[in-house]
């Protein structure tokens, strides 16, 4: 079953160009996994600092792979220096296919 992720990512006072940075750059390798069905990052339009993820993917297990993908580790290790906050993914599906 498709599986949707969002990930939250608000930075720390002053590197908000550098959390944009990463996310432009995990962007297109994750969106070439074959798995991946759908990937955007997204800037909130009222806090300059403050971003978002959203993807979709074949199904869980597909999410758990690209988990352990060098470019998903080290963009990681990377935004975790880069945000205010512990690290925000949740797994999500539209309320119509929430069982």
């Amino acid at each position: 079953m498709e599986l949707f992720i969002i990930a939250r990512f608000h930075a720390r006072e002053g590197l908000q160009d550098d959390v944009a940075r990463a996310l432009r750059e995990v962007v297109p390798p994750t969106r070439a996994e074959s798995c991946c069905l759908a990937i955007e990052a997204f800037g909130a339009t009222r806090d300059p600092r403050l971003f978002y993820i959203h993807s979709s993917w074949k199904d869980e297990a597909a999410f758990e792979r690209h988990a352990t993908l060098p470019h998903t580790v080290l963009f990681l290790e990377r935004v975790q220096t880069l945000i205010d906050h512990p690290l925000e993914v949740v797994r999500v599906r539209p309320l119509g296919m929430v069982e």
